[in-house]
C-alpha cells in the first residue's frame, strides 16, 4: 500500500489551515475559554471505506500537541452509519479549527477509497491491475493516491516526471510515434534518464506501428471498444504489456478486464468519487 508522505502532508495541513483558519477563529476565540477541553466522536454516516484517520490524528497534533486520539477504526477499514471511527480528546479551540479540515479530507478520502474497492471487486478473479490517473484534485495528489491504495487499486505515475508516457498529443505534434519514440530516445541519453515508457495508441494501425519499434514500452489502447480491445490484446500476443484507458465504468470493467489486459487506468478513481458523509460531534 502506498504510505503517507509526512513532509507533504505537514505542508497540505498547514496550507488548509492558512486558508480557513486566516489570522483567527474569532467565534471560538469570543466564546470558548482558552484551556477548555472538549471530547468528540468522528460519527460515521455512510457505508464504504473508511480513509483519512491518520490525516485527522496529524491535524489535531499539530494544533494541539497534548491532543489525544483512541481509534476504533483504522484506514481501509469498511464502516456503516451509526459507527464511531475514533474519539478525540483535544483543547476546544483547536478541536474546532481543524473539524472543517479533517472532515473535508476524511470525507473526500473515504469516497475515493469507497470507489476504489468497487472497482477492485468488480474484477475479482481476473489477473489485471486498476490503476489509478493524474485526474486529482491540485495538491491532493498524494492523498488521493493513498485513498486509492487504501481501496485496494494501485497507484499509477506520481507525475509528469517518473514516467514517460507520449499521449496522442505528442504524437499528433511529433508527426508519428515512431519519431515521438525517436526524439524521447535521445532526450533519456542525453540527460541520463532511466524512465519507464507507456505509449497511448487510438487505432490497430498506430498499436502495429508500436509493435515495430525497438524499445518494448507498455501500450495504452485508449478509447478502444470492446471487440477491438479483444483484437489487440490478440495482436499483442504478450510481447507488451497492455492497458486498457477510456470510458470504462463500474458497470463495463469486468468486461474490459475479460479481455486479457494487463492493466485498466480509470481516472474516475479520482474525478468521480462521491464524497461520503462523516460528522465530530462535541459529547456533552
Amino acid at each position: 500500500m502506498n504510505m503517507l508522505n509526512r513532509e507533504k502532508l505537514s505542508q497540505f495541513i498547514q496550507m488548509a489551515l492558512e486558508e480557513d483558519v486566516g489570522d483567527g477563529d474569532h467565534t471560538s476565540e469570543a466564546c470558548i475559554p482558552e484551556n477548555q477541553k472538549s471530547r468528540a466522536n468522528l460519527l460515521v454516516k455512510d457505508r464504504g471505506i473508511l480513509a483519512g484517520v491518520e490525516v485527522a490524528k496529524v491535524i489535531f497534533s499539530m494544533l494541539d500537541p497534548e491532543s489525544s486520539m483512541e481509534v476504533f477504526m483504522e484506514d481501509g477499514s469498511e464502516m456503516k452509519p451509526g459507527d464511531i471511527a475514533f474519539t478525540l480528546d483535544c483543547n476546544t479551540r483547536a478541536l474546532l479549527k481543524g473539524e472543517r479540515i479533517a472532515l473535508n479530507t476524511m470525507q473526500r478520502l473515504s469516497g475515493i477509497a469507497t470507489m476504489s474497492r468497487e472497482f477492485q471487486r468488480a474484477v475479482d478473479g481476473y489477473d489485471v491491475i486498476i490503476l489509478d490517473t493524474r485526474k486529482t484534485t491540485p495538491l491532493m495528489r498524494f492523498l488521493e493516491k493513498w485513498a486509492v491504495s487504501l481501496g485496494g487499486c494501485s497507484n499509477y505515475r506520481e507525475g509528469l516526471y517518473d514516467r514517460i508516457m507520449i499521449k496522442d498529443n505528442h504524437v499528433d505534434a511529433a508527426g508519428s510515434i515512431t519519431r515521438a519514440v525517436k526524439k524521447v530516445d535521445e532526450y533519456l541519453k542525453a540527460t541520463g534518464r532511466q524512465l519507464d515508457m507507456t505509449i497511448e495508441v487510438r487505432t490497430i494501425k498506430e498499436l502495429k506501428e508500436v509493435l515495430k519499434l525497438k524499445v518494448k514500452p507498455r501500450v495504452m489502447l485508449d478509447n478502444f471498444s470492446l471487440p477491438d480491445l479483444d483484437k489487440a490484446v490478440s495482436i499483442v500476443s504478450g510481447r507488451l504489456e497492455t492497458e486498457a484507458s477510456g470510458g470504462i465504468k463500474l458497470s463495463n470493467v469486468r468486461q474490459y478486464a475479460a479481455t486479457g489486459v494487463n492493466f485498466v487506468s480509470i481516472g474516475a478513481l479520482t474525478h468521480s468519487a462521491k464524497s461520503l458523509d462523516l460528522s465530530l460531534k462535541i459529547t456533552k
